[in-house]
């Protein structure tokens, strides 16, 4: 499955604590290993005796004590980004760690307290949101909230809520989710769109009159480190009239439901691929109320990342290694050259060029496409519903990319729609 599970280990360890013990802070040490994306801990205390066991819960790390919650939880999680509340977010640093205890009460025969301490190790896996949301920081009717837990609803691992020159909603997301928060910004002018990803506050004024000012805005948001990206750069309402040449990252090539701006997009798109450059595209809903068509995830991006953090995502995109499909249940293709995915460039000296592709989530009547830099080289149609696994010879300088689209009737509006996408693997 495209989603791969997160490698984890656990251990779980015991102490007696004497009533004599009473009032002391017992630590619990344990080894922190390398490459933890999240710690989990939860304990239970076991009277000897008819009497009762009061003991309170702690973490300390290497430098400083991480969080404190007393009697009032039995578990924790700490995170690069997230933990719960009482306790301190950030690096997971290798070394002697230690739970920490207060044996408040201890009956006269004493009580054995056991720990289990999990951790979740950074694992490369595809993780799936939407980098295009609005909320009531601008014009959205949504809640910060609410945008979290629909997105957590819909198994979704990542939200961008990027309001319209607004950056509010960054200094105030919610903690109590584990869908991470992407910092956004839509960079918003009367001729055309930008999304800033990754930064807080990219922006001490959005207001721009020429060129000039838009050029400014962008090296300014730049500097202090977000990533650019054009959005619905051919819409009908809101196109970038400014450019093309600035300065960017990423093109929104997919904008809420695949209509004709979409496919405007897709077409430039594939003529920038076809000159030689290497763009990456996403996707965005661009929600911003309850709608029947206009919904959370739809489109749905996935990102192959090396964390389930803002970093290992934005990480993941910048390399290329993005997939997008109508929903987040939607088509899933997966293509492989050797070790190499989407995104990623097969040097010229790799002889073996054959395309693997493997997809998943198709239904009968699905047209598959594979796309190279003169357009269509394969085309596949899906025979039943399920998955579907072929090859195909890029062949030694015929193709500099191969990308996928998976094309779907959908009976609701009567229409052949785009239903899922790939960004390339590119050849040298």
């Amino acid at each position: 499955m495209n989603n791969q599970k997160t490698i984890r280990s656990a251990m779980t360890l015991t102490r007696v604590i004497e009533h004599s013990e009473q009032s002391a802070y017992i630590e619990i040490p344990f080894d922190m290993p390398d490459h933890v994306e999240e710690l989990f801990v939860s304990y239970r205390v076991q009277p000897h005796g008819e009497g009762k066991a009061v003991v309170d819960l702690g973490v300390r790390d290497q430098r400083r004590v991480r969080g404190w919650s007393g009697g009032a939880r039995k578990e924790f999680r700490i995170g690069l980004e997230k933990a719960t509340p009482g306790y301190l977010p950030g690096a997971l640093s290798p070394g002697n760690w230690a739970v920490l205890h207060n044996a408040y009460r201890i009956p006269p025969e004493g009580c054995t307290v056991t720990v289990t301490i999990e951790c979740m190790y950074k694992t490369p896996r595809w993780l799936k949101g939407d980098l295009h949301t609005h909320s009531v920081n601008s014009d959205g009717k949504y809640t910060l909230e609410e945008n979290a837990a629909i997105m957590e609803q819909l198994g979704c691992d990542f939200i961008a809520m990027t309001d319209h020159n607004a950056i509010s909603q960054n200094l105030t997301y919610p903690r109590g989710t584990s869908v991470v928060m992407i910092p956004g910004m839509e960079f918003t002018t009367n001729f055309g769109h930008s999304n800033f990803l990754g930064v807080t506050d990219p922006l001490r004024d959005f207001r721009v009159k020429d060129q000039d000012d838009v050029n400014a805005r962008l090296a300014e948001a730049r500097e202090r480190g977000a990533k650019i990206v054009l959005n619905h750069p051919h819409c009908d309402h809101c196109a970038w009239e400014w450019d093309f040449n600035v300065d960017h990252d990423w093109v929104e090539v997919w904008n809420g439901p695949w209509t004709a701006r979409n496919e405007r997009t897709l077409a430039w798109w594939q003529s920038e691929l076809a000159s030689g450059r290497r763009l990456t595209a996403i996707g965005g809903s661009d929600v911003h109320r309850p709608d029947p068509y206009v919904k959370h995830a739809m489109p749905c991006t996935w990102v192959y990342a090396s964390s389930k953090t803002v970093e290992g995502i934005l990480e993941g995109i910048d390399r290329g290694h993005v997939h997008i499909s109508y929903a987040p249940d939607g088509p899933f293709v997966g293509l492989r050259c050797g070790s190499f995915i989407a995104g990623d460039v097969v040097p010229g000296g790799e002889t073996e060029r054959i395309v693997s592709v493997a997809a998943e989530a198709l239904k009968a009547g699905d047209r598959l496409k594979l796309i190279g830099n003169n357009g269509v080289v394969k085309e596949v149609d899906v025979t039943e519903d399920g998955a579907l696994e072929l090859g195909f010879d890029a062949g030694e300088g015929k193709l500099s990319f191969i990308r996928a689209e998976v094309w779907r009737h959908f009976d609701v509006v009567g229409m052949t729609l785009m239903a899922a996408l790939t960004n390339p693997i590119y050849f040298d």
